[in-house]
């Protein structure tokens, strides 16, 4: 796997048609291929390009529906270069080498088409835990994730590793993950510390975790 983070991500050594505009921009070079993105992040494009709605099969769509995860995408084919971003959040570009990586449905950006991908649960984690449910995707090919904030790299393998789940952006499918609950029984008098439930991470891998639990999301007024 390539990414910045590892230091080995030379655009020179792999296909260039995923690039940074800047930190909150992907650009895509299309050259009639086609490209996979959330739908909503496309903020300009030069050339002919067409936009259609991607559900990804029955299958995956009943896994939305039930779950509430996955990132709600479009498929862009055509030519020229295609530019997309989300929120101005922070971007980052891992290029996959027929491996795979998990990542939030909240943080995907973009993918290459002909990478595989599909919604799994959490071990340990059930409908009723809320939130529990991320997208997989693996082949050979680019994916670029966003985070909110500057993100930090950790190394599974240093100890166990716990993130909360709506800050941890991304991680190796090579790691266990299952659910770390820390409830006391403070919490039912108000006394808790509003972090009761967290993703546990171990083995050889890392976990990108963003530096906030996304964006704020305005309450309605009545």
């Amino acid at each position: 796997m390539r990414s910045s983070f590892f230091g080995n991500l030379d655009q020179g050594q792999v296909p260039g048609h995923f690039t940074l505009q800047n930190p909150k921009m992907l650009r895509v070079q299309l050259n009639g291929e086609d490209v996979l993105a959330r739908q909503g992040s496309m903020v300009a494009f030069q050339g002919q390009m067409d936009f259609d709605y991607e559900g990804g099969g029955v299958g995956k769509f009943l896994k939305k529906m039930v779950t509430g995860e996955g990132a709600p995408l479009m498929r862009v084919r055509g030519q020229g270069v295609l530019f997309l971003a989300d929120d101005a959040q922070d971007v980052h570009l891992f290029y996959l080498e027929n491996e795979a990586v998990t990542v939030n449905g909240r943080n995907l950006l973009a993918f290459d088409p002909h990478l595989s991908w599909d919604i799994n649960r959490v071990q340990g984690a059930g409908i009723a835990a809320g939130g529990l449910f991320n997208t997989t995707v693996s082949g050979t090919g680019w994916v670029a994730v966003t985070a909110h904030g500057t993100p930090a790299m950790l190394d599974a393998a240093w100890g166990p590793t716990y993130a909360d789940g709506q800050s941890a952006v991304c991680w190796s499918t090579s790691l266990q993950v299952g659910v770390n609950r820390t409830f006391k029984a403070g919490a039912l008098i108000g006394r808790g510390s509003g972090e009761a439930v967290q993703l546990a991470f171990q083995g050889q891998g890392f976990v990108l975790v963003q530096a906030s639990e996304g964006p704020v999301v305005p309450q309605a007024r009545g």
